[in-house]
């Protein structure tokens, strides 16, 4: 008798990832040395990032069983964000749980949150910077999250009230970070067959009040918004949202390739944005140029909002001397001459 419906869903999805990653380890130094090598790749290092709660706990056991039947080694890390009392216990018990998983190295890694962006983003930039200085500690290949179907929806949910992009609605992509480090197995499957998964194994979970904490946006979002909108609209929200996000991001991806294309087309010769030409493209593409280039002056990108670049555009699209736009990052963009100037002010 084979595993529980939701255990080998978990094992499956994580299995594909674990595949995709060796072929690529296989891959990489052929592409860097150019020349054939009689040396076998040493195998590669996956760690899983692990709150300890069902959805991280889930892919951990899965990571677990799965990697040595592919040769991977399989570690993991747990980020103390040190916001509750007795979070460094918590963070040792969930050390102690990977290593009983079987799972080597095991970290535990304290941050200090700071307030940029609200809490929910200081504690994500925080997470994240841990998570790279682990990876880069251990030289891992890649490093696991659990994000789920659900996280999915919601992320596409939050970027809609935010009034984003279509790069936003987009959500969380399954692969990202530098090089492609961050692997999300899970953004096919729901909370419910993580959870599902931990109970059948009698894996230990940890419920993060925060999660069900009013205070934070993606709480109420998820306790009050989610269920709102199914009452309304019937079952099947997340599954749809979800499926948005896929096609957005594919459009954006499409929509980002054709800005990269524009952009040597648009400039002149001493490498200036050309209104006239820039005006003649359409405007998710011009768009697109002008936020690639404030960015490149120095505008943080998390502090360049729509808004911004609207204003921009304006220079371009509804010009009437109007004065320069300062942008964050105390970058400056302006009209001279029929040519767009965007630089540090």
């Amino acid at each position: 008798m084979g595993p529980h419906p939701a255990v080998a869903a978990i094992r499956l999805a994580v299995r594909r990832v674990l595949h995709d990653l060796l072929t690529e380890h296989h891959r990489a130094p052929a592409a860097v040395t150019h020349a054939p090598s009689h040396e076998p790749p040493p195998p590669p290092l996956v760690l899983v990032a692990c709150s300890g709660g069902a959805d991280s706990m889930a892919l951990a056991s899965a990571l677990a069983f799965e990697s040595p039947k592919l040769g991977i080694r399989a570690g993991g890390v747990t980020v103390d964000h040190g916001l509750q009392p007795g979070s460094d216990a918590r963070a040792a018990e969930v050390v102690q749980r990977l290593r009983e998983l079987g799972l080597d190295p095991v970290d535990s890694v304290a941050v200090t949150v700071g307030r940029t962006g609200g809490p929910e983003a200081a504690a994500r930039d925080a997470r994240y910077a841990a998570l790279d200085t682990a990876a880069e500690r251990h030289g891992a290949t890649a490093v696991l999250l659990g994000h789920t179907r659900d996280d999915q929806a919601e992320t596409v949910l939050l970027g809609l009230a935010r009034g984003s992009g279509i790069r936003s609605l987009s959500g969380m992509a399954a692969i990202s970070g530098a090089g492609g480090r961050y692997r999300r197995p899970f953004l096919e499957l729901d909370r419910q067959t993580a959870r599902k998964a931990c109970m059948v194994q009698s894996l230990p979970v940890w419920d993060d009040p925060h999660n069900a904490d009013p205070a934070y946006t993606r709480s109420r979002l998820r306790h009050e918004g989610l269920p709102a909108l199914e009452k309304a609209l019937g079952k099947g929200v997340v599954e749809a949202l979800a499926r948005t996000a896929q096609l957005s991001r594919d459009d954006a991806d499409a929509l980002d390739s054709w800005a990269g294309q524009a952009e040597a087309t648009v400039r002149d010769a001493t490498g200036l944005l050309e209104c006239a030409k820039l005006y003649a493209l359409p405007p998710a593409v011009r768009r697109r140029i002008l936020r690639r280039a404030a960015i490149a002056a120095g505008a943080p990108a998390g502090s360049l909002f729509a808004r911004h670049i609207e204003e921009v555009d304006r220079l371009i699209t509804g010009w009437r001397g109007q004065g320069a736009i300062n942008l964050p990052g105390k970058v400056v963009a302006q009209r001279q001459g029929g040519r767009l100037v965007i630089r540090q002010g």
